[in-house]
């Protein structure tokens, strides 16, 4: 009955508002305002779409850009290294990063994978490792040479794209590495020249804008936004020719005295230009895959060691500058001890009466002890710092050191006598080389420079040309026959230098462990070069400078002498060695 009374109301047209069940409760003002506020967001949609296509394209446009235009750079050429008659010592050459689009990549089959695996130079894993990636750009390998490249661009792989840079290529190798540096794979400056010259070197990277497709391939080149600059060649003072003879004699000795290590240093007495610079051991710039600190120390520069006796003329120089002394004056040396408070110091040979000229010829550490301390140790302190030890070198070199020269306020009289024989302070072996300009250059001392010279430097005057002259005569007979190194002597020229023979610390003891070194100059008449030797730790029965250094020294002047076309100036073709003639004070 209820049922189809309902179903006759609803019949006849009865509205269902009129029923208490579906009788609306809200006001009609709601409704209304949602309804206005669909229509604003709809307005409000439109006017942003208007704005976005017809008005306003940079924003579509910039999101459209960022997916297929991009912003390649353009390397410079770095700028070469030449030695100072237009040798290569380091130049760039052309070669590509491998790089890829993994997603791509990993769809070629096994075999092409394979092949790509072994032209990298990798395992398969190693090549997997990288693909598994989800980043978009994955370098496989940088610095590819150009032939491997064609192998690899020939497995036709998808997803497998080349970036054109550049490589280091050093022609010398290990002969001048320690001199030029390297460059890493971003062709950054290292060590050496690479390094201190940078900036001059690299030059600057220059874009441009292209459009790509989604495998990388460039459809279209849109502008360019910048030119590369290239580097700038740089010329060093380096001589090749007297750098492979330093090089080649240093290696000889090391191997010869089974020596842990070596340097020489060859400086141009007239501009103060380093010739030549070898370490030993060392390595080739281009393959470093087996680099070891050992063989990356510049040790001419960054290793220091106590000189011993060839400090000996800076002591005599001064005591003949502030006329305490003369070459002739004698100086009582026997019985070649002498005891300075609780301490003794002695002579590897005893001697008696002395000329000064004989003490720096005899190499007598009494002798020069007992001219030390008639001195002030203000006056000896000056004159190491004025001729460079205990200084900071200020050539730009990377990873030159001071040397250790103490105040001279905390000097007990035992230090200031081992010190003015080369003990007790330090130095590195090129500041041992500069130092003895003063002798060589009458009495100055000029800066040194790694890079060719074109104008003349101008001298910082240490001591008188007189006394300069009287050293360098006293340096003549050290290098004679009657002197600790006679080994030193260069048939047709007249050569000066001192040998020292120093026993190496190790946690503040002195062990039976030597540093060998000789400083000398060539030709006395008008000094062209000085030389430098180092040879640490020989260790195979000889120790002495006069025996493991000089040598060094000799075969290196005789070539470097010639090399440069410099005129004999004695008449003497063989030289004398006499059979006692290693007596070298320690």
């Amino acid at each position: 009955m209820t049922r189809s009374t309902s179903r006759t109301a609803a019949g006849k047209g009865v509205p269902f508002s009129t029923s208490p069940v579906l009788a609306v409760q809200l006001p009609a003002w709601r409704s209304r305002i949602v309804l206005f506020v669909l229509f604003a967001a709809f307005l409000t949609l439109a006017g942003r779409a208007l704005w976005l296509q017809g008005i306003s394209k940079e924003f579509l446009q910039k999101q459209g850009a960022s997916r297929y235009a991009r912003t390649l750079e353009l390397p410079a050429t770095r700028g070469k290294i030449t030695d100072r008659n237009g040798q290569v010592l380091a130049s760039s050459i052309p070669v590509k990063a491998i790089w890829a689009i993994p997603e791509d990549v990993l769809e070629a089959s096994k075999e092409k994978l394979r092949e790509l695996a072994k032209l990298l130079d990798m395992s398969e894993r190693e090549l997997h490792k990288k693909l598994d990636s989800d980043r978009s750009f994955v370098y496989l390998k940088r610095q590819v040479e150009q032939d491997t490249v064609d192998k690899i661009l020939k497995l036709d792989i998808a997803g497998i794209h080349t970036r054109k840079e550049y490589k280091r290529f050093y022609p010398l190798g290990e002969v001048v590495a320690h001199v030029v540096g390297f460059t890493n794979v971003e062709d950054a400056g290292q060590d050496g020249m690479e390094l201190a010259s940078h900036r001059t070197l690299a030059g600057k990277t220059g874009s441009r804008r292209v459009i790509k497709d989604r495998l990388g391939r460039i459809v279209e080149d849109i502008e360019s936004v910048r030119e590369p600059h290239d580097g700038k060649d740089l010329v060093l003072s380096i001589d090749s020719k007297i750098q492979y003879i330093a090089f080649s004699q240093l290696k000889d000795a090391i191997e010869k005295h089974k020596a842990k290590a070596g340097g020489v240093v060859v400086l141009d007495v007239k501009t103060g230009e380093v010739l030549a610079l070898a370490n030993f051991p060392t390595y080739n710039p281009n393959d470093r895959s087996k680099l070891t600190g050992a063989q990356l120390r510049n040790r001419v520069l960054t290793d220091t060691f106590e000189p011993g006796s060839t400090m000996k003329p800076f002591t005599v120089a001064l005591a003949l500058e502030t006329k305490r002394v003369t070459p002739a004056t004698t100086i009582q040396t026997a019985p070649g001890r002498l005891t300075i408070g609780k301490s003794t110091i002695g002579d590897a040979h005893s001697h008696d009466l002395l000329t000064v000229a004989q003490i720096i010829e005899k190499s007598s550490n009494v002798g020069t002890s007992k001219l030390a301390l008639q001195m002030q140790p203000v006056e000896m302190w000056e004159m190491f710092t004025t001729v460079g030890f205990g200084q900071q070198p200020r050539f730009g070199f990377p990873g030159a050191v001071a040397g250790r020269v103490r105040p001279y306020k905390s000097w007990r009289p035992i230090e200031q006598a081992t010190m003015s024989y080369g003990h007790g302070i330090s130095a590195s072996l090129i500041q041992m080389a500069r130092s003895y300009m003063v002798f060589a250059r009458d009495g100055d001392i000029i800066p040194w420079s790694f890079q060719k010279m074109t104008d003349q430097p101008i001298g910082q005057r240490v001591i008188s040309e007189k006394t300069a002259r009287a050293v360098r005569s006293m340096l003549e007979m050290a290098a004679g026959p009657g002197g600790t190194a006679p080994k030193a002597q260069v048939p047709g020229y007249r050569v000066a230098g001192k040998t020292g023979t120093s026993h190496k610390l190790e946690k503040g003891q002195y062990i039976n462990k030597y540093v060998a070194s000789f400083v000398g100059f060539a030709p006395v008449s008008d000094p062209r070069i000085i030389i430098a030797v180092m040879v640490d730790e020989p260790s195979n029965g000889k120790y002495y400078a006069g025996e493991v250094a000089a040598p060094v020294f000799s075969a290196v002047a005789a070539n470097a002498l010639r090399a440069l076309n410099v005129p004999p100036d004695s008449t003497v073709t063989n030289i004398i060695v006499p059979m006692d003639s290693v007596r070298e004070s320690l």
